[in-house]
């Protein structure tokens, strides 16, 4: 952390930043008070006595802005103004005031700052009106330009937090939305092929014994692989200090793992891959791994497919990926029938990334799922692997 931010972490907040911004200006008001109280005639006892209450009063009222801003900010500019025309001493007491209009506007109360501004220049502008050889047409001129600037300024502080804040709301919603979408492609395509499994296993209890012992065991892969993928992302989610995960991290690297969870499902997958093999970014390889693992899930569990095929291609920009399915894909387009969003997640994550998908039924019988995913920051082609 840097050393000014050090230093402001250590400030005082709250009450005990405003009991000391109330002492300042006491000290600040009272030393300008008696220092003119040394050149000038002094007011009558009781006079005396009551400036100095007003100036306790007025200083004082500087604690409770926070809970009460507009209240206080009235208080000071009536109270002020009762001290102005009790002494015959000019102290600096319309700071007071000031600090209360830039407090008023900082919390977006924009009309009560403007209405406080205009009664305390309508106020001296009364005294030149009188007569009153203290108040002048150039101090009221002096007096307009520093409460339009105080107004701006506590304007410009509200918007700035304002827009701070609308920020970390969007950062909030789009990461809720980021890990909504990771929970749903993790634990999605597992527990679909669970349940195919299951169902198959049902049927088969009775008939082939064997064939659903293979289903069960199954089964118990595919939730031990669930649980495997959801403790790592809850792990990240969590940030605690607990052991670093040893198993890879979601990519291309893992498709085959996907062929061997669909084939024990029932559902025979084969890979094509064509360009040379490069190294992808965290986020393409993440996007590519849950494209494939989307449309596998979609295709155990809408399409009836007897067979699917995934093409990888590396192309010199993008990379190119294609599942297609001889079955009759997603019955509901792009929701599924239970009311999910796979379709839509995938397109989600293909455009944050700068590419495109698109999904639907093919001309010659079937369903395809087909996405371009540029790569970004990606390293030179590397040499073609043995997989």
């Amino acid at each position: 952390m840097p050393p000014f931010d050090r230093i402001r972490s250590r400030l005082p907040r709250g009450a005990r930043a405003d009991a000391l911004l109330a002492c300042g200006v006491f000290v600040l008001v009272a030393l300008g008070a008696e220092g003119q109280r040394l050149t000038r005639s002094g007011d009558s006892l009781p006079a005396l006595i009551a400036s100095w209450l007003l100036i306790t009063a007025v200083c004082g009222a500087l604690m409770l802005r926070r809970r009460y801003p507009v209240a206080v900010g009235w208080f000071t500019v009536v109270a002020t103004g009762a001290y102005y025309l009790l002494s015959s001493i000019d102290g600096p007491l319309i700071v007071v005031p000031i600090v209360a209009l830039y407090a008023i506007a900082a919390q977006g109360r924009l009309r009560a700052s403007l209405t406080m501004a205009a009664v305390m220049v309508t106020g001296m502008s009364a005294g030149v009106l009188v007569g009153s050889s203290d108040v002048t047409g150039t101090a009221v001129f002096m007096l307009t330009g520093w409460l339009v600037a105080v107004v701006a300024l506590g304007s410009v502080r509200h918007g700035r937090l304002a827009y701070a804040e609308e920020e970390a709301r969007l950062r909030a919603t789009e990461e809720r939305l980021r890990i909504a979408r990771e929970l749903h492609d993790v634990i999605g395509h597992n527990i679909s092929l669970i349940n195919v499994q299951a169902s198959a296993a049902l049927y088969r209890l009775n008939k082939d014994p064997a064939q659903a012992e293979e289903a069960l065991g199954a089964i118990k892969a595919s939730s031990r692989e669930t649980l495997r993928e959801l403790r790592a992302t809850l792990g990240v989610l969590r940030r605690v200090d607990e052991e670093a995960p040893t198993a890879p991290a979601p990519g291309l690297g893992r498709v085959d793992e996907l062929v061997a969870s669909a084939g024990r499902a029932g559902l025979p997958v084969r890979i094509e891959r064509s360009g040379t093999e490069r190294p992808l970014t965290a986020p393409v390889d993440l996007a590519a791994y849950r494209i494939v693992q989307e449309s596998l899930t979609n295709a155990a569990r809408h399409s009836g497919a007897g067979q699917v095929v995934i093409r990888i291609a590396y192309g010199d920009r993008e990379l190119a990926l294609t599942v297609e399915d001889d079955g009759r894909g997603p019955v509901a387009g792009a929701a599924g029938p239970d009311g999910g969003s796979g379709i839509a997640g995938m397109t989600e994550r293909a455009r944050a990334l700068g590419g495109e998908l698109s999904a639907g039924p093919r001309p010659e019988g079937g369903y395809a799922v087909r996405a371009r995913l540029p790569y970004g920051i990606a390293g030179e082609p590397m040499e073609r692997s043995d997989r």
